[in-house]
């Protein structure tokens, strides 16, 4: 299936807040084919990457970092929020837009050089994805990439992270 997925993205208004122009990828989801294919051009990106584990931060991290992670042959690593791990965790700390949040990985999930494939729905002002960062490279891993269903361009996330990663997105809106 070689399809355009924007088509299977449905925007909502106003949500969570007013003003905001939600991506809601639901319906990406139900659709077997739409999924599917999401997932197949993920693989074919990173097929070549030696990726060792694939982490997915909460929660639509992990409906493409799992299913991404066994089609890669590798583990996957969830990064969660505060208090949803149940072994010793690692946590950092990030900025949102009106206040902070946390975000934790267990402290055995990945071990020094370790490949790691950093996984999320969408990339916005980076924050998240950053802190996932930190949190791999504060256990020794190597981050390969970082991957994305959709980049919302206007809000310039790719900016806030730099050039040290390669980005693939697979939607620019």
């Amino acid at each position: 299936m070689n399809e355009d997925l924007a088509k299977y993205i449905r925007d909502v208004p106003d949500f969570p807040k007013k003003g905001i122009l939600f991506k809601d990828i639901t319906t990406l989801l139900k659709d077997p084919g739409a999924f599917h294919a999401t997932i197949e051009r993920l693989t074919e990106e990173f097929r070549r990457d030696k990726v060792d584990l694939v982490v997915g931060m909460e929660s639509r991290g992990f409906i493409f970092g799992a299913p991404l992670a066994y089609n890669l042959e590798a583990g996957f690593v969830p990064v969660r929020k505060l208090g949803k791990l149940p072994a010793e965790t690692l946590r950092v700390e990030y900025a949102l837009e009106y206040g902070t949040n946390t975000l934790e990985i267990h402290k055995d999930a990945i071990r020094p050089g370790q490949r790691v494939l950093i996984v999320d729905d969408l990339l916005a002002t980076g924050g998240t994805v950053a802190a996932t960062i930190e949190l791999v490279r504060r256990l020794g891993g190597v981050v390969v990439a970082l991957a994305f269903l959709i980049e919302l361009l206007f809000l310039d996330g790719r900016k806030y992270l730099g050039d040290d990663y390669r980005v693939v997105t697979l939607l620019q809106v």
